[in-house]
């Protein structure tokens, strides 16, 4: 345990027993030498309005539900790959790639290229038209599928695809009930509300009829796990009674499935959603095997398996270019793409949607598509993404508020807590705090979790080793400074 963190101001000549001194002028005695990695690209000059100006634009004019990270916001102005650069033309490195969707990095070249070349030749024309994009753009999505995921249906967003999911499901199979997991974040939709199991995105209105949760398999925080359960580079710190090829922790989270299914539900279902790994909830895996499992018990239900790729697609995780193959499943509906029988109950009556697959949406996907495949990016994601979870797990076994460090590829979760036995989740001003001094010195960090206390890296999938070292040495820093903070506080 790195306590050397507890020795604040040695040397300074004004100690520590005043109480308004520790809080407000309180300052750290470490100090980072990380060295940011080069970037040859120079943003053009901010010319709008000034920062005052925009914030006061944002409270007057914004919704406050759409709420911004840090006690001072940052205004961004431009974008280079992993790079972010504010109004005043600091650089960041960007580690949450905009929610997790920036997958190639901000404004790739051959991205904006295409985008600009269709621009210039055609923005919307709507579904009842043919146009070579979103047939260009179907045909390389789904040869990214295995049989039969081989029928699309574009929309605008994961919510509207996991709404759209969801009634396909009921009508295909003519049940009503959705099982899907505590913890979950499938949209913000009426339907997709139900479906989301995290307080912070409830509403007091009533919605999601028919959905229905299930405990969460999470070996770290949940009742049962071990140092073996998961099919990750980095384990659980928790002992493993498990023989060889077994795994009890899976055992135990399927009879709780089964219980659902036995307890809460009628003999038919609609269906079954989950994400391969959770998003929202901190980058959560399930035990080996589960998934196969849990997929079978539905599909006895005459329920649809539906995977939720809108994190963990297009080879974020590394090793598979979809979520749902690293758990050796095929499901029935994918957020992206849809099985031909599924996709027939839905033409038994006319639906559309105005801007899913116009033009330049789609010019755009292909243009993503191609780039993940001509940078080499999905074996990036595997080859950077091991580095940076290795590198992550030394600060978990140095710091007793890293409670565990997990994910595949580029989606990783560190989850903070008070200690590691006890598990509780580090206080969320405490981690509050970790986000900013992050901020402060050059890396940009999502968070998540039921109670905010996980750290969600899931950048743009170009970063290097070199920004992985960056990135580490400042979370190394901004936590030996809460370890400071934490010791002034005692004495």
């Amino acid at each position: 345990m790195a306590m050397g963190c507890a020795l604040p101001l040695r040397g300074s000549s004004r100690g520590l027993g005043s109480v308004v001194f520790r809080q407000r002028k309180w300052k750290s005695s470490v100090s980072t030498q990380a060295k940011m990695p080069p970037c040859h690209f120079v943003p053009e000059k901010y010319k709008s309005h000034s920062y005052e100006r925009m914030q006061k634009i944002h409270e007057q004019n914004i919704s406050p539900s759409l709420r911004t990270f840090y006690k001072k916001p940052l205004l961004l102005h431009q974008g280079h790959m992993q790079w972010l650069f504010d109004y005043e033309g600091r650089r960041y490195l960007d580690l949450f790639a905009g929610i997790v969707t920036v997958s190639v990095g901000h404004c790739h070249p051959k991205v904006t290229m295409a985008t600009q070349k269709q621009l210039a030749r055609l923005w919307h024309i709507s579904s009842i038209y043919m146009h070579p994009s979103i047939q260009e753009y179907a045909e390389k999505l789904t040869s990214l599928f295995p049989d039969p995921l081989k029928v699309i249906y574009l929309t605008n967003s994961g919510s509207e695809a996991n709404d759209l999911a969801v009634f396909m499901a009921r009508l295909y199979t003519r049940n009503f009930d959705i099982i899907s997991f505590r913890g979950a974040y499938h949209g913000g939709s009426p339907y997709t509300l139900g479906l989301t199991s995290l307080g912070l995105y409830k509403h007091g209105v009533a919605n999601g009829f028919g959905c229905i949760t299930t405990m969460l398999p999470d070996v770290f925080r949940g009742p049962w796990g071990g140092s073996h359960c998961r099919d990750s580079p980095v384990q659980t710190v928790r002992k493993c009674i498990c023989s060889e090829g077994v795994c009890q922790a899976k055992d135990q989270y399927i009879e709780q499935f089964k219980d659902t299914l036995n307890t809460s539900v009628p003999k038919k279902i609609a269906g079954f959603i989950a994400e391969p790994i959770q998003g929202v909830n901190g980058a959560v895996q399930y035990p080996r095997g589960f998934l196969k499992e849990a997929y079978q018990l539905v599909r006895e239900r005459q329920g649809v398996c539906i995977s939720d790729e809108v994190q963990t697609g297009f080879g974020r995780t590394g090793s598979h270019f979809w979520g749902f193959q690293t758990h050796g499943v095929v499901p029935d509906i994918v957020t992206l793409a849809k099985g031909i029988e599924i996709a027939s109950s839905l033409a038994q009556n006319l639906h559309v949607n105005t801007f899913g697959g116009n033009p330049l949406a789609c010019t755009v996907g292909a243009a993503v598509l191609d780039a993940i495949e001509e940078d080499g990016l999905q074996k990036n994601s595997e080859d950077v993404g091991t580095y940076m979870l290795l590198e992550l797990a030394k600060l978990r076994d140095k710091f007793k508020i890293v409670g565990d460090v997990r994910g595949r590829g580029l989606m990783i979760g560190v989850e903070m807590v008070t200690d590691k036995d006890c598990r509780h989740p580090l206080p969320a001003e405490e981690v509050s705090q970790i986000l900013e001094d992050c901020k402060d010195m050059g890396v940009l960090i999502g968070r998540g979790g039921l109670y905010s206390q996980t750290f969600r890296i899931k950048p743009p999938m170009c970063i290097t080793k070199k920004d992985v070292d960056f990135a580490v040495e400042v979370f190394d820093t901004a936590l030996q400074r809460h370890m400071e903070r934490a010791a002034a506080k005692q004495t």
